[in-house]
This record gives structure tokens, sequence and C-alpha cells, in this order.
């Protein structure tokens, strides 16, 4: 089982071509749906890595991704600019699914 990184910058994938991790980078919307049917068809492919920008930008595509694959874990990663999350985010997921807050 491999991974794959298909990111919106240089940076991110050159770092995860470091660490034995193949990727490419995409801007477009049309490129980014080529990108995520191809990694999604390839069997060997186990994980794919998603920058939080890409799948911010391109919702409609990554929900539509999630809903017709079912082996293919998609991932969202932060990029060199760090995360888009809020500082509290796993914090304010336990609150929402308990109903106690921590």
């Amino acid at each position: 089982m491999e991974m794959v990184c298909i990111s919106d910058n240089i940076n991110t994938t050159t770092g995860m071509r470091l660490a034995g991790v193949e990727g490419l980078v995409v801007h477009e919307k049309a490129e980014v749906k080529a990108a995520l049917e191809k990694a999604v068809a390839n069997k060997e492919n186990g994980i794919i890595l998603l920058t939080e920008k890409l799948a911010k930008d391109f919702p409609e595509i990554i929900s539509n991704i999630r809903l017709k694959n079912q082996e293919t874990l998609l991932v969202e990663i932060p990029d060199r600019h760090g995360t888009g999350r809020r500082s509290d985010f796993i914090t304010s997921y336990i609150n929402e699914a308990i109903g106690v807050k921590i």
C-alpha cells in the first residue's frame, strides 16, 4: 500500500518526497479533479494526502471523491503556512461529541 500527496505548492510536495511519498502540484479545478481520480484509480494507493487549501478551495470535488470511493483514505494535511483550523479544534470536537466542556 502506498501514499500519494496532492498539493497546491512545491514546498509541501518536496517535503513529502523527502519522506518517501510521491506527489504532484496542482492549482486549477480540472487539475485537482484529474489528479484525485487518477490517484483513486491506482489500487496501490491506500492513502491520499491533500493540502487543506485544496480541500477548502474545491469542496465539491473532495466530497464527490469521498462519497464514491470506499477503498482509499483521503486525508487533509496542513501546508507550509500551517493549519487553517482553529487552535482549539480538537477540544471543540470533544465538546460537540460528548456535550461536556473541558
